[in-house]
């Protein structure tokens, strides 16, 4: 009798768990279908898998969420609605576009925008640097950065990545996608712009988390990592990193 209600409850556990994958996907392809997402950005889906992104960093709806360098917006939209009625979202650095075109759309309206003290400035390699600052805000459940740290150099991904543990309540999950540059390559004008994935990784356990996994959904094999990720023969075709970690 123990083992029978032993396995109902593993049942209903595993039922409760697919039951919030579900709500993930049905609120997730509702934003998809928004009539507020440009031609544009709905193009890139296909290469994005924003659904499967998602999932693999472990976002539910209830979650608080920090987008990092939100730029114009299309991980912003998406996220958005998932997390509007359960959840929060919040954007940091970089928000400009998010506050003077988004915040007035439908679905957007909840929105966060922190604006912490920082400084981007030029740093090493012909790449920007940010200095040491504070968020503002604790406790997320998660922080997500796309395609952005390889815009700085290694002192300002520090400030960045100690900014997020800051930021970040024990057991919170930090997601990283960037263009892949070739381990232990020296940085170049046409590499710059890419990341060495074990050198993220190496920076991320210096400053504290644990490394939870990595997944291969953006993984180009035909791309040579040579080459400037803003060409015609690379763009939305680029080899990229997708690793998650965790505030322990």
């Amino acid at each position: 009798m123990r083992n029978k209600f032993l396995l109902i409850g593993a049942l209903l556990a595993s039922f409760s768990v697919q039951a919030q994958e579900s709500e993930l996907s049905v609120k997730l392809n509702q934003a998809i279908k928004s009539e507020i997402r440009t031609e544009a950005e709905v193009e890139r889906d296909r290469n994005r898998r924003p659904l499967q992104t998602l999932e693999f960093f472990g976002i539910t709806p209830e979650m608080k969420v920090l987008e990092l360098i939100p730029g114009g917006g299309w991980y912003t939209k998406l996220l958005a609605p998932v997390l509007r009625e359960k959840g929060e979202l919040y954007v940091a650095i970089g928000t400009s576009r998010v506050k003077d075109n988004l915040l007035d759309m439908p679905d957007l309206d909840k929105i966060k925008v922190l604006e912490p003290e920082f400084e981007v400035t030029d740093g090493e390699d012909n790449l920007r640097t940010i200095n040491t600052f504070s968020l503002g805000e604790t406790g997320f459940d998660a922080v997500l950065t796309f395609r952005n740290m390889h815009n700085f150099d290694a002192a300002g991904r520090k400030n960045i990545n100690d900014a997020v543990f800051q930021s970040l309540k024990t057991g919170g999950l930090y997601g990283i996608v960037d263009h892949t540059r070739r381990h232990m390559e020296p940085i170049t004008k046409e590499n710059r712009r890419r990341v060495d994935p074990v050198t993220i990784i190496k920076e991320l356990l210096d400053a504290g988390f644990v490394f939870e996994g990595y997944s291969d959904l953006h993984h180009k094999p035909d791309d040579e990592l040579r080459y400037e990720v803003g060409r015609k023969s690379v763009t939305g075709n680029t080899d990229r990193l997708t690793f998650l970690f965790k505030k322990p």
